[in-house]
């Protein structure tokens, strides 16, 4: 969808997209799951744990950056990344919101469709 198509939408709904889209992709789930069971700020060692380039690691991180889901600092000549836990709560909350948003009218036991 072009960019000139998103004004028709509400800004909840871009929000999620926008979570959505950033997420799908399999080396940003890697350095996500990397940074969650590493339990504190990771300067530099991302790139030795994936199978990508130093440029492309940088582009994905780059990317989760975008929706606040990661946060870094520079640390001399690394910049040292974690998770920015209040906006993972936020997303795990607006995640949740959405797939539990299933009516009680379309929770049938038999096989509708």
């Amino acid at each position: 969808m072009g960019k000139s198509k998103t004004e028709h939408f509400s800004e909840a709904t871009n929000e999620l997209s926008a979570i959505g889209k950033c997420i799908s992709h399999p080396a940003r789930i890697a350095i996500i799951e990397y940074l969650l069971k590493s339990e504190s700020c990771i300067c530099g060692d991302i790139v030795a744990s994936l199978p990508l380039s130093q440029s492309t690691v940088s582009q994905h991180l780059k990317e989760l950056k975008s929706i606040g889901l990661i946060k870094g600092e520079i640390s001399g000549p690394n910049v040292c990344y974690c998770i920015d836990v209040n906006q993972w709560n936020f997303i795990q909350q607006k995640l949740g919101a959405f797939f539990n948003q299933v009516p009680k009218s379309m929770e049938c036991e038999t096989d509708c469709c």
